[in-house]
């Protein structure tokens, strides 16, 4: 039986990751890697792959030892606040971001742009191949961010299959947003509406192209975390920064950025953004002091998990 401690840090780490995943520009994936939960997660999704494998092919004991290995004492309760998050922010958040998009991107730009420390203390070494990678993953992350975006009708469940495939490898990448990529192939506003009509059919069709694209992706990510760690950590940093062009908080209709204005609330961007990036900051610090502390499997972020 897992700890109450446990099970609350589960629970809260996918309460925060399920509210990143209603946001359009904000990465799931980055909240677990500040929160300290995402190597595991990862470790656990590609266990889950081999349990499914093990019990298609009849081999019980092969099963059983690789539903060991999935932490269901930290992956129960961070589902349950992953689902419940997003039930509750698919209400919640979209209207607040309508109604006060420049600071609300602004906390979430502090949030996010603090978070590129994390893979950066991760690293053993920096070496100029890993700023390479960085680079091209910032170029890549920056052109994606700036995508337009295409909203409406009523899609086809097979597209809704194909994109959810695609859109749930994002959301467990640190810096791409799956939000944001079913904002450009059209499916945010249906999923949310979805979300909050209960829609079974949507949602069945959804869950299941997630399952399928989550399996194949969580295991070549837990390849490459086990074979290339270092160069992984330097993808995740330009991604993450490529990806902060999507939280710019002040933008053109056409997603083009733009310099703020007198009429621009600057002010309270500002500020918004100085605490959020303050937040990450005191979560790495206590994250550093656990570890010091001799307890680095309850470190929040900076720590190295092989």
């Amino acid at each position: 039986m897992p700890s109450l401690r446990t099970f609350l840090r589960g629970l809260g780490a996918g309460l925060l990751m399920g509210a990143a995943d209603v946001i359009p520009g904000v990465s799931g994936g980055t909240i677990a890697l500040i929160v300290g939960v995402y190597e595991r997660i990862i470790q656990a999704l590609h266990a889950s792959t081999s349990v499914a494998a093990a019990l298609v092919q009849g081999r019980w004991p092969v099963a059983r030892r690789h539903l060991q290995r999935m932490h269901l004492g930290l992956l129960l309760p961070l589902a349950t606040g992953i689902v419940a998050a997003i039930a509750v922010g698919a209400r919640v958040l979209p209207p607040l971001l309508e109604a006060h998009p420049a600071p609300m991107r602004g906390l979430f730009l502090g949030l996010v742009g603090a978070s590129l420390a994390i893979p950066l203390l991760r690293l053993s070494a920096w070496r100029s191949r890993y700023a390479v990678l960085a680079l091209g993953a910032a170029g890549v992350a920056f052109l994606l961010a700036g995508l337009p975006t295409a909203d409406g009708g009523d899609p086809a469940l097979l597209r809704v299959f194909a994109t959810a495939a695609v859109a749930i490898c994002a959301m467990i990448v640190p810096g791409v947003s799956g939000a944001f990529l079913l904002e450009v192939f059209g499916l945010y506003t249906a999923t949310l509406d979805a979300i909050n009509a209960r829609d079974l059919v949507y949602l069945a069709t959804f869950a299941a192209g997630a399952a399928v694209g989550l399996g194949g992706f969580a295991r070549l990510l837990h390849y490459v975390l086990q074979h290339y760690y270092d160069a992984t950590m330097a993808v995740l940093i330009g991604l993450i920064a490529g990806a902060l062009r999507a939280l710019w908080p002040f933008l053109e209709s056409d997603r083009s950025l733009r310099w703020p204005t007198e009429s621009d609330p600057v002010g309270l961007v500002i500020i918004l953004a100085v605490g959020g990036a303050a937040f990450i900051g005191l979560l790495i610090w206590w994250g550093h002091t656990r570890e010091h502390r001799g307890d680095p499997a309850e470190a929040t972020a900076g720590s190295r998990t092989p």
